[in-house]
Formats: C-alpha cells, sequence, structure tokens
C-alpha cells in the first residue's frame, strides 16, 4: 500500500517495522542520495544527518532512506534485536507515520574490509524542487525471503547455493523489485541505480535473470557488491533508485 507521509514530503510503500518497501518524493520535491566517502558509527551517523540537514534548511521528516554496513550477516534474532535500537532512534526523531515506519533501508555486510561495528554508509533525503522534473524514489534492499517477512523458513531455498538454485533466489528478488518499482508508481525507464549484493558469481544470472527485465535502464550498468545480505542463509540482495542528483560527502 502507497501512503503519503505529509510531513516528509514523499508517499512509502509499507513494509516491515524495520523499513518500508520504498519511498517516492511529492510533486514539487525530490529525493538526494548521499553516499558518505567514510562510513560512521551508525548512531553518531544519525546525529551528523541531522547537522547536515539543519544546514540545508530541512527538519529530520526529510529523511527518506538509510544504507547501512555491518560486520557480518546477523543471526535471525539478531536482525531483529539490531532492529528494535535501530527503530527506537527512528520513534526519538518522530519519523514514524502512524505506527508505521515510513523510511527505507539497504543493510549489507561487505566481503572484503567489513567494518568492527554497522556503520552508516548512506542516506537519502526528500528537499524542494522545480515541479517539472521526474520523480524520484529509493526502492530498498530486499533478498530472497518470502514476503520479507523475518522468518527463516521463508527464505527460498534455504541453505543451498548451486547455480540453479541461485538463478531463482536471483528471479524472486528480481520480481520483487519490480512490484515494488509499480508499486511506487515508476517505470524502468526511470531507474537508474541498480545494485546487486552476493558473494556468489554464476555464469548467466545477469544476463539470464536481471538484464532482460531491465529494459533501458540497463544503459546505466548494473554495479556489484561483494556483500551478504543482513541475515544468515539469506544469499542474494538488490536495491534500485531513481535519482537526479546524487553526491558523495565527508560528514566527519
Amino acid at each position: 500500500m502507497l501512503i503519503h507521509n505529509v510531513k516528509g514530503h514523499y508517499h512509502f510503500l509499507t513494509g516491515i517495522d524495520p523499513y518500508s518497501c520504498g519511498v517516492v518524493a511529492d510533486e514539487g520535491y525530490e529525493i538526494v542520495h548521499i553516499t558518505l566517502t567514510q562510513p560512521i558509527p551508525w548512531r553518531k551517523g544519525f546525529m551528523h544527518i541531522d547537522t547536515y540537514l539543519q544546514a540545508q534548511g530541512l527538519k529530520r521528516t526529510a529523511l527518506c532512506a538509510i544504507q547501512l554496513r555491518c560486520p557480518v550477516p546477523f543471526t535471525m534474532d539478531g536482525f531483529i534485536a539490531f532492529n528494535r535500537q535501530y527503530c527506537k532512534v527512528l520513534q526519538e526523531w518522530d519519523l514514524y507515520h502512524d505506527n508505521l515506519n515510513p523510511l527505507a533501508r539497504t543493510n549489507v555486510a561487505p566481503l572484503t574490509h567489513p567494518p568492527q561495528e554497522s556503520m552508516l554508509y548512506g542516506f537519502s533525503y526528500v528537499r524542494p524542487c522545480d515541479k517539472e522534473m521526474q520523480p524520484t524514489f529509493i526502492i530498498a534492499g530486499a533478498g530472497e525471503l518470502l514476503d520479507g517477512v523475518l522468518n527463516p523458513e521463508g527464505i527460498v531455498h534455504r541453505g543451498e547455493i548451486d547455480e540453479e538454485t541461485m538463478r531463482e533466489k536471483a528471479a524472486y528478488v528480481m520480481g520483487v523489485m519490480e512490484e515494488r518499482l509499480l508499486g511506487l508508481g515508476g517505470t524502468w525507464a526511470m531507474v537508474n541505480r541498480v545494485n546487486i549484493y552476493t558473494v556468489h558469481q554464476f555464469n548467466g544470472l545477469i544476463e539470464n535473470i536481471v538484464l532482460p527485465k531491465l529494459g533501458i535502464a540497463k544503459q546505466h550498468g548494473i554495479h556489484w557488491y561483494q556483500a551478504r545480505p543482513p541475515i544468515v542463509d539469506i544469499e542474494y540482495e538488490m536495491d534500485m533508485r531513481g535519482v537526479a542528483h546524487e553526491l558523495y560527502i565527508d560528514l566527519l
């Protein structure tokens, strides 16, 4: 369901408590994506986000998406415990909308140079723009977890990583990406960033599963991160966005 977050000037697709499935800016507003040149501990990161938004003349409610990096994948119980801490910060910031978390999120574990603790890697916020601008959006990260429900039994082919199984996992996630894209009112022509997070490489997975779906969006290429999804036994994750402005900054 697409819900209007009036105070944030964006709509969001309902997800689960730790994150929404995606966000799209209202008319007259745009989503700007920020990648940090140097990730910082996530709690400290929120303090720096607050300072940054104030400097832009924006309120905390402009924050609409978060990107995190964790040391290793969590157990399911560990992931749920981390989310309680994370969601508490969002609630303290008064970002919830009618008891729903509107912020999109991606949280993955890098294979090389992993952090020592969970880090803020990037964030997105909403600001006023020219009304003629094409809608901008962020699609939250999703792995092969049925309906996004935090239950180990819902992992597609849990514990299996052979080539055919990985194709099925990728196909499932690709379907989730398309469903969220359409749910936000977007089209593939509006997508200009596609990210894949997995440590597995199989011939034909990208060519046969991902590229055929992208349409014209394939002209922007695909960004592959050697990273694991945030939960043990989930092997493949994606997220996407369509924005006009991306910045690389140092918040420290």
